[in-house]
């Protein structure tokens, strides 16, 4: 008789137990507090969408309603940023933790250093899945070895069967990289939205471009892809105890450069009884910022190694600044117009300044002894002929860098302090810039001397490149 009320209360206790996958108690392998202790993580990336293309950061005529709902129910940021306007630079900034120098993702298409931490060990360790669903666009495999991989169907579509299976059993804490393919091109020929539809925005200075409401389309499709996310985390009840964020990997319109446009992205954080709902933050943030946030929600050590700081203090409300300053990098070699043209970028609360170390007024001084490279990089200077060696603007009296300060006299302090503060990252950060005189990097995908739709190459130039003629590096 004891043996099977014995029996019936084990039953009862692992109903009990089961019933909600959120109620069970697992311990952390490192630490003795309870699951119900840290939170679980969601982060959806939609991919090419300007911050200024959503409702709740001032378009009227986007359809983004669930991101707007969203922000609604947590904090909007304003001042958040990418160190690199395109697609695996910017992602690979977020699962690591670390500037684009430093990971070894600093152009498209590259892997970082097999020997970095990412993401993935770093919440393993503490107990955790990590999940990624959709576009990959990072590698090598060995540091981004997720819990699970779930692909994009047909390289557009998020995997909703796989993802809403994973929620539906997940019995321990996790967290999940939900990576949208759109609204990244291509962009469909029939939209519902006209040309009279499209908003202009502020920094736009040319004609609104036809393909813009193909654009419109795709911002429409993925809002509601993330409404169906958004139904799944209340469906399996995981809204309470999880950090949910959305964001955009960069802009569109200022895709591989420096402008405010490309680098600025949207930011939100939906975290019920610890975010205030409706709020908005004006704090100066970078993707690299993301990793070391998890880690300390997580009750987890945050790596000296990482170049970022945990800004959960401010979920929680607090207004205190995290940087001083933050920086960026542009690299236009590895992809489609490929050139030889670097830049990088120092912001302060401010002002911000860009060194263009290619510029025309610069490039004799990069030209070496290699005749055909000397070639590549003329090539390189005089594809932007327009554009200055140094940049300076005042973000608060000039948003959209329209007037360029680098020459002004009433300026040197501004641009001396951040020149310093530049160079100091540049050298801490092992910049190859600082060391050499103007490199080619390695093509895994865009070489600069093949011709392609995109990229013209003299006839005398096509094919003359050789694996010595490219810098060192670390794939």
């Amino acid at each position: 008789m004891i043996k099977i009320k014995f029996f019936l209360l084990t039953i009862l206790v692992a109903f009990c137990c089961c019933k909600n996958n959120q109620s069970v108690v697992e311990t952390n392998p490192k630490n003795s507090h309870k699951v119900e202790d840290r939170p679980n993580f969601f982060f959806y990336l939609a991919d090419d969408q300007d911050q200024l293309d959503y409702g709740c950061y001032g378009n009227p005529k986007v359809n983004t309603s669930n991101v707007d709902e969203l922000a609604k129910q947590g904090m909007r940021f304003t001042n958040f940023y990418t160190a690199q306007a395109i697609c695996a630079p910017a992602r690979s900034q977020i699962f690591t933790g670390m500037y684009p120098m430093k990971n070894g993702c600093m152009a498209n298409h590259l892997p970082v250093k097999e020997n970095i931490s990412s993401v993935v060990n770093l919440l393993k360790a503490e107990g955790y899945d990590v999940v990624l669903a959709g576009k990959n666009h990072v590698a090598p495999n060995s540091v981004f070895n997720w819990t699970h991989y779930f692909e994009s169907i047909d390289h557009r579509y998020l995997p909703f069967k796989k993802i809403e299976s994973y929620l539906a059993n997940v019995k321990k804490p996790f967290c999940i990289f939900i990576t949208s393919d759109y609204p990244h091109g291509p962009y469909p020929k029939i939209s519902q939205y006209s040309k009279a539809d499209i908003f202009r925005l502020p920094y736009y200075k040319g004609e609104t471009k036809n393909r813009r409401t193909g654009y419109y389309q795709n911002i429409l499709d993925d809002n509601i892809q993330l409404g169906k996310i958004l139904n799944m985390v209340d469906t399996y009840g995981l809204r309470d105890n999880s950090i949910f964020i959305y964001a955009a990997d960069h802009g569109i319109s200022g895709k591989y450069g420096l402008n405010e446009e490309g680098l600025k992205v949207p930011f939100i954080v939906r975290w019920p009884k610890i975010v205030k709902p409706n709020s908005t933050n004006y704090t100066l943030l970078s993707f690299i910022d993301v990793l070391p946030t998890f880690l300390e929600a997580a009750k987890a050590e945050i790596p000296k190694s990482i170049d970022g700081k945990s800004f959960l203090k401010n979920l929680k409300g607090n207004t205190e600044e995290i940087h001083d300053h933050i920086f960026g990098i542009a690299t236009k070699q590895n992809i489609q117009n490929c050139k030889v043209f670097p830049s990088r970028m120092a912001r302060g609360k401010r002002f911000k300044l860009i060194r263009n170390y290619n510029a025309m007024e610069v490039s004799q001084s990069n030209l070496g002894k290699n005749a055909i490279v000397n070639e590549f990089i003329k090539l390189g200077s005089e594809s932007f002929p327009n554009i200055p060696y140094e940049e300076l603007y005042d973000l608060k009296e000039d948003p959209y860098q329209n007037k360029n300060l680098a020459l002004d006299s009433k300026y040197e302090f501004e641009k001396n302090t951040l020149s310093e503060e530049l160079s100091n990252w540049m050298i801490a950060q092992k910049d190859f810039l600082i060391t050499e005189k103007m490199p080619l990097i390695k093509p895994t995908l865009h070489p600069l001397d093949i011709p392609s739709k995109w990229n013209v190459v003299p006839k005398e130039l096509e094919g003359k490149l050789h694996q010595e003629d490219y810098m060192n590096l670390h794939y």
